[in-house]
Order: structure tokens, then sequence, then C-alpha cells
């Protein structure tokens, strides 16, 4: 008998430590708010939206994607006419936003981005534009809610900016894609809105169709400390991106984060000659061409003879007679596909 009291003894303290986990798992099993984030705690996404491009149920599927993978609900601001994205993104930064979402075309991609060039706060693209390009260079898929997945949840890649001086203005516009003189910007300034609407990136094609009758203008270019180079033009356009719509390259080397930015000169005077530039264009030749000229540079000044059509990232900003034009490398995070697609033009 004095045996078993001795084994009971010895298996009490092993029962109550049983007892303490069982205890202890038990109280983590009732308790699944244990393993959720406070709402405070949850990282913020702001969405900068023009309420002109989306669809109905869009604000919906971003706000879905957001909760389910955990964020808080995203903060909902929208453009106007008189601050079509940067007031929208600098107020998403100082309320903590852990990335903002630029939700609209490439002009609201451009005006977000003037904000946060600089802060180290990410840049998500929803795009719902016509033409989309800096989506389509990187790869973000057209579909809102994996867009906005993709915003949440991708890389970060740190990419140049280009800063644009109009006319010796006092402050420069940011673009991210391409800016320029000449046809490429009187086409932008001839394709109404609702055209846009109606046909998509055709309304450009019919634009530039009309407009192919024009002259050539003639131009001065400085490339950094080179000397000027002038030239009997149709368009100058300087891009970070190359990315034409439709897939289309027109600057084969131009990288958006190689701390350089590409340069193209177009000059056809004959139908012939814009058959040689389409040529050109589809065989993605980087080399010189009479009809089309590449030069890559970190500053750029474009002087022309009369005042020009200009555009910044596809929006027409009117005619000037001289672009000042320069790189800030690194200074833009854009949040990526973790893998891009293999037809993405920058994959990165």
């Amino acid at each position: 008998m004095n045996e078993w009291w001795v084994i009971a003894l010895a298996v009490l303290p092993v029962l109550g430590l049983l007892a303490v986990v069982v205890v202890r798992g038990r109280r983590h099993a009732v308790d699944p708010d244990s393993l959720t984030a406070e709402p405070e705690d949850r990282p913020l996404a702001a969405v900068v939206v023009n309420p002109t491009k989306i669809e109905a149920g869009t604000r919906q599927r971003i706000e879905s994607v957001c909760t389910g993978l955990g964020w808080a609900d995203p903060l909902w601001l929208e453009t106007t006419v008189e601050d079509p994205g940067t007031g929208q993104a600098k107020l998403a930064i100082e309320k903590g936003a852990d990335v903002v979402l630029a939700c609209g075309g490439d002009g609201t991609v451009r005006s977000v981005a003037e904000a946060l060039a600089g802060t180290g706060v990410a840049m998500g693209l929803v795009p719902v534009g016509t033409g989309n390009l800096l989506a389509r260079t990187v790869g973000t898929p057209d579909n809102v809610a994996v867009a906005t997945r993709v915003a949440l949840t991708g890389d970060d890649r740190a990419i140049d900016v280009g800063r644009i001086r109009i006319d010796g203005a006092d402050e420069e516009r940011v673009f991210l894609v391409m800016a320029g003189t000449g046809f490429d910007a009187a086409i932008m300034e001839s394709t109404p809105e609702a055209l846009k609407v109606k046909v998509g990136p055709l309304a450009y094609v019919i634009s530039g169709l009309r407009a192919m009758r024009g002259r050539r203008i003639r131009v001065t270019l400085s490339l950094d400390d080179g000397p000027p180079l002038r030239r009997r033009t149709r368009t100058v356009l300087v891009g970070n991106s190359g990315t034409l719509l439709g897939g289309l390259v027109l600057m084969p080397r131009a990288n958006i984060d190689d701390g350089v930015l590409d340069v193209v000169s177009l000059a056809p005077g004959t139908l012939a000659g814009w058959i040689a530039v389409a040529l050109r264009v589809i065989t993605k030749r980087p080399r010189g061409h009479a009809r089309v000229e590449h030069w890559q540079a970190r500053s750029i000044v474009i002087r022309t003879e009369n005042p020009q059509p200009c555009q910044v990232d596809g929006d027409p900003v009117g005619n000037a007679q001289e672009l000042s034009i320069r790189v800030e490398p690194s200074t833009l995070v854009l949040r990526v596909p973790d893998v891009a697609p293999p037809d993405a033009p920058d994959a990165g």
C-alpha cells in the first residue's frame, strides 16, 4: 500500500502541469480575436479616384479586397476638375496612408505621383483610363480587384520621374511616361473625351490620321552638356517609359529606373515617311535614322521656332516654345506585381 501513495504523489505534479496547459489551450481556442489586429493597427490604403472613369461597384470591389487582406477600410478621395489628384494624395499622406492607389487614367496617376515623389509612400495602380501606359509598362492587370491586390501586396520598385518646366514657368510638372511637343501633342489636344469614352484607344488613331498632313517644325535640342542639335521634325518626345498603346514600344532602350530619359524625334514628310516610321516602331530598332532618331540624356531642352502644342503624360498643356526637362532618379516608390507577365515592356 505504501508504494501506491508514493506513485500518486509522484504523478500529481504532472497532472497539474497538464491541467494548466489544457486550460490555456482552451482559452486561446475560444478567443479568435486575439489573432486579429485592432482597427487602429491595421494598414491603411487611400484611393485617389477619378469618379468619371469608374464603373458601378468599383468602390465595393476595392474595399472588399482591402478588408479581405486584413487592411482597414480605405480612404476614398475623389478628384475634381480643379484638383485632379495631387491635393487628395497629399491628404492621404497626412492621414497616414501606407499606400496610395491611383484609380483613373494616366492623368490621375501623374497627379498622384506629383504628391508622392520623394516621400517614400508607395503608389499603387488601379488602371481604369483609356491609355493606362504606366500600368501596361510594369504589367499591372486591368482587373480592378486583382490590381488592388497588387497595390497592397506587390513588390516595391523605386522608379525615376521626369520633371518638366514649360516656357520658364516657376513650377515644374512631374511625368512618368512621356512628354513632348508637335504631332503627338496635337493628337492629344484634338481627341475629344466623348470619342475616347465611345471607342477607347481607337480615338487616338482617328485623330492621328487627321493630323498626319501637318508640316515639320524647326527644333533645337540641347542634351546634357552636348552641342545644340537642329532638326526639322514632326514631333519630339521625351520618355521615362517607351510604351505606346497596343503594346508598341517607341523607345526600345527606355527603362523606368535607369536614371536617364530617352528622346526620340520623328520626322516623316510624306506618307512613305510615315510608313517608314511605323516599321521602325514595330521592329523596335533603336539606332538612328533620317526619319527616326534616338538619344538618351539626364537633362533636355527643346526649343521650337514657333509655339507648338505640348503634352505631359497624354494631357494637353497648351502651346509652348521651350520645354526644360530633367530626370529625378529612383524618387517614386511604385507597387508592382511580384512576377510581371512576360509581355510587360518593363518588368523590372
